[in-house]
């Protein structure tokens, strides 16, 4: 049974990756692609990705770039940098939709490769946000995990799977506060093994509240990490009602 499904896995990625090799287009306008366009975005698409000012602390978008924002002043995270690409919004949510519930897993490579020109000072190591089991059954694939394969390749640096463990299957935290968030993560994660490094980047397709990473950080806090970045695809600013 755990055969076939490995089968039917490898094959959904070797089809979904042959299609975009044969006939590439940009997931935006849906025009044909050329080799001149190195994030499987084309030139006019471009402007979708311009930049924002941000807090670099905690990703949030600012009126102008600040190390730490108020927020991060008065109460700052666990981690020392969040690297994102974007706000969780057109197209990049697009990207992360189609990655994760329409298996088009060749959008993983280009995402990294937009996310490895962000990050000036890379971990030696970095590792990702894990699946339960019985979830990466079901899905067949860590939508986080691939990315942080393409991204530690593009950076140079070691990629360690399987770094932490999910022991609890927890309900999707989509929709609950962050006080609920954290609640429903308590003791969820494991550390599986030490990263033997100093230095150690964490990779997500999005990161909301930041209750999933927070926890992670402590984990490596408690093993003499010193050092801890947030490598997301997306940054999903804190509605009102959830703080």
């Amino acid at each position: 049974m755990l055969s076939d499904w490995f089968q039917k896995a490898t094959l959904l990625k070797f089809k979904s990756k042959t299609a975009h090799w044969l006939f590439p287009q940009c997931p935006i306008c849906k025009l044909p692609l050329n080799n001149e366009d190195p994030y499987g975005v084309c030139s006019a698409c471009e402007v979708w990705y311009a930049s924002a000012p941000r807090c670099q602390r905690c990703g949030l978008a600012t009126l102008t770039p600040v190390d730490m924002c108020g927020q991060c002043l008065s109460k700052p995270p666990p981690w020392h940098r969040l690297y994102c690409i974007g706000d969780y919004q057109f197209p990049l949510s697009n990207s992360i939709h189609q990655l994760k519930y329409q298996r088009q897993f060749w959008q993983a490579q280009p995402l990294a490769k937009r996310l490895s020109g962000c990050i000036d000072t890379p971990a030696p190591v970095i590792t990702s946000v894990p699946l339960h089991w019985q979830r990466y059954l079901r899905r067949g694939f860590n939508q986080s995990d691939l990315i942080a394969k393409h991204l530690a390749a593009y950076l140079g640096v070691k990629h360690q799977t399987k770094l932490f463990c999910r022991e609890l299957n927890t309900k999707a935290q989509q929709g609950l506060s962050k006080a609920k968030r954290k609640r429903n993560l308590a003791k969820a994660f494991r550390l599986n093994s030490h990263p033997n490094s100093l230095h150690v980047g964490i990779v997500d397709d999005v990161v909301t509240t930041g209750s999933t990473v927070q926890h992670l950080c402590q984990l490596l806090l408690e093993v003499g990490v010193e050092r801890i970045d947030i490598y997301c695809i997306c940054r999903t600013p804190e509605p009102e009602d959830h703080k």
